[in-house]
């Protein structure tokens, strides 16, 4: 089982910016972002990623763990709209998809995930771009984890922090 969460942070650590993720997002991340979710068996995220996110086609599941039961992904066959808690959702999508996971939700599932240990890990992407909302401290998130590996492309911080406390 390989259970990884993604997430890409402004230099501020805003999560998101005009909306959604894209608005801090450089290419560097944007390529690496997608080469991780093609090799996932299913996709998990919440209703609010859902609502702000381009989820509408994916190349594999998306779980989206849920208490609105208002489904914005209506025209994505491949997703899948619980209303259930994030490790209760891992835990059924694991038996339906497989064990090979990529969390791509807000920070509050992040963090429920790593309180309930369900994350093996977790890669951020931490570019340039300030000015953003909902910011996250970003050392806090990863001093949850044992390993932390950083590397610099194209002004793209890159940090795969792996096994939890």
């Amino acid at each position: 089982m390989s259970v990884f969460a993604s997430l890409v942070v402004g230099a501020d650590g805003s999560t998101s910016k005009d909306g959604n993720s894209r608005g801090i997002a450089t290419g560097i991340d944007r390529s690496a972002f997608l080469e991780r979710r093609r090799a996932v068996d299913f996709l998990l995220i919440g209703g609010e990623t859902a609502r702000t996110e381009p989820y509408h086609r994916t190349p594999v599941p998306v779980v989206v763990c849920s208490r609105s039961m208002i489904n914005a992904l209506s025209d994505n066959r491949q997703a899948y709209w619980w209303n259930l808690s994030p490790v209760e959702a891992l835990e059924r999508g694991i038996k339906k998809f497989g064990p090979q996971v990529l969390v791509e939700s807000g920070a509050s599932i992040l963090k429920e995930l790593i309180a309930a240990k369900s994350l093996d890990g977790i890669y951020l992407s931490i570019t340039s771009i300030t000015g953003g909302d909902y910011p996250i401290a970003v050392e806090d998130l990863i001093s949850n984890f044992l390993s932390v590996e950083r590397t610099e492309i194209e002004d793209t911080i890159f940090i795969q922090a792996k096994t939890l406390r």
